[in-house]
């Protein structure tokens, strides 16, 4: 289901925190149409939430982009600039497909359907800098090695675009919603 109220969040069995655009305008936008508190009310239950493109900055607690913006603090960290292409050579925006690094000694639930190097498509000038290291699921490189796939608990973000990224995407919306059925049942019991 896709809503535009608030309310809605209060019954879900999993949320996905969409995102396209700049950090400070998104997280406003959350804040203006009363999502904010419901978001942060939903993630503490220990439901399923998975956050996507900007969708996974805003799980940080706060973005340089722009003037700079506070997020929802859900996990620790910034969201900071890539550096300019006179430091690495590569243009930002980072546009285009990226190999994900999974972290062998922490395997997540949602790229368990995906090969061990997934091929995914990216689009972003900013990158998250998760404060803690065991907040990390997967890497990219894109001049510098950033976190990619991200989360703790019922709490993920993707840096990529699932819809975007072909038979690894649905691999891993596939298994988002296999952890939303499995947390369900397990509420049940």
């Amino acid at each position: 289901m896709i809503s535009d109220d608030p309310a809605a969040i209060e019954d879900a069995a999993g949320v996905v925190l969409p995102g396209v655009g700049a950090f400070k305008d998104c997280y406003d936008g959350l804040c203006d149409r009363g999502f904010t508190q419901p978001i942060l009310d939903y993630a503490k239950s220990g439901r399923p939430l998975l956050g996507i493109c900007v969708g996974m900055q805003l799980l940080f607690e706060a973005g340089e982009e722009g003037e700079g913006s506070p997020g929802l603090g859900l996990l620790r960290g910034r969201v900071v600039r890539f550096p300019d292409a006179a430091e690495t050579g590569l243009k930002v925006p980072h546009m285009g497909w990226n190999n994900l690094k999974q972290r062998t000694e922490r395997p997540c639930p949602l790229l368990k359907h995906c090969p061990p190097s997934p091929y995914v498509y990216s689009g972003h000038s900013y990158r998250p800098g998760p404060a803690d290291d065991e907040d990390v699921y997967a890497t990219a490189e894109y001049g510098v090695e950033f976190a990619a796939v991200v989360g703790r608990d019922n709490l993920f973000g993707v840096q990529f675009h699932p819809e975007k990224s072909q038979d690894e995407g649905i691999a891993l919306l596939r298994a988002f919603g296999e952890f939303v059925t499995q947390a369900v049942r397990s509420a049940t019991l």
